[in-house]
């Protein structure tokens, strides 16, 4: 399995500013990603920041953000990744693209809606879970407010490798979103990505990013405090291999079903 080289970009959001946003992704980029990348991944609602006015900021999935997504995962021949408001079906879904360079795409409806931002009275929440694959890497999408529910994130049967969380969590929560990213990685011995946004949003709520990457021992690969941020670091699967074998309990978790 060859390693996996993932760019991070923990982004400053202009609220509700689809172009001003899109600009300032593609500026960095530009001059930030120097090497060849696997994978780019942005921040949860990465085009307008964590809005609840679904029915004036969404977009269909032909849309200018789609378009951008799909040139973009073109020019750097990655995959880029990043949640963004899809209307469909006359429904508004927070949905995690997976933009392949081809422009073949996947996708994730976020499952766990934040109801205390009325998130649920806005938005329907998806239903089924998501497991990708790049370069042989099994790899579970999730957005924000699913990292608290363990049971929905649960690695059965070694299925996932990498759990990439794409976020707009607040900084007074910020201790909750480390603890629970290091748990998640230990308890499911898999690599985790958090990828959260920069600086206050339009309802004055601070965010204080906090990306990181932690692999399956609980160590840090990646962690960011505060400021915009582009980085670029690599993952390789024999560690993964090595605590599974050594460490083989997923194996006695119990067993359960969802409803």
């Amino acid at each position: 399995m060859q390693n996996l080289k993932i760019t991070v970009f923990q982004a400053y959001l202009f609220w509700e500013n689809v172009d001003k946003n899109l600009q300032n992704i593609s500026l960095r980029l530009s001059g930030g990603v120097r090497e060849k990348t696997d994978l780019i991944v942005l921040p949860e609602m990465f085009n307008t920041g964590f809005t609840m006015r679904a029915e004036e900021m969404a977009e269909e999935m032909d849309g200018k953000t789609m378009q951008w997504l799909i040139k973009t995962a073109s020019s750097y021949d990655c995959v880029v990744t990043g949640s963004l408001i899809i209307k469909e079906n006359n429904n508004f879904y927070n949905r995690m693209i997976w933009m392949l360079p081809t422009g073949e795409c996947q996708y994730y409806d976020k499952h766990h809606l934040f109801t205390m931002a009325d998130e649920n009275k806005n938005f329907e929440a998806g239903n089924k879970q998501l497991i990708v694959e790049l370069k042989g890497w099994k790899i579970r999408l999730a957005i924000c407010y699913d990292l608290r529910f363990p049971v929905w994130l649960r690695n059965k049967n070694a299925e996932y490798d990498i759990l990439l969380l794409v976020a707009s969590w607040p900084d007074k929560r910020v201790s909750h979103w480390r603890t629970l990213i290091h748990a998640r990685a230990v308890e499911n011995q898999s690599y985790v990505i958090g990828v959260n946004r920069v600086g206050h949003d339009g309802n004055q709520v601070y965010h204080s990013g906090h990306s990181m990457c932690i692999d399956p021992y609980g160590n840090t690969v990646y962690y960011k405090p505060e400021d915009e941020d582009l980085y670029t670091f690599s993952i390789n699967y024999p560690d993964l291999e090595k605590i599974r074998r050594q460490f083989p309990f997923l194996k006695d978790a119990d067993e359960f079903s969802l409803s």
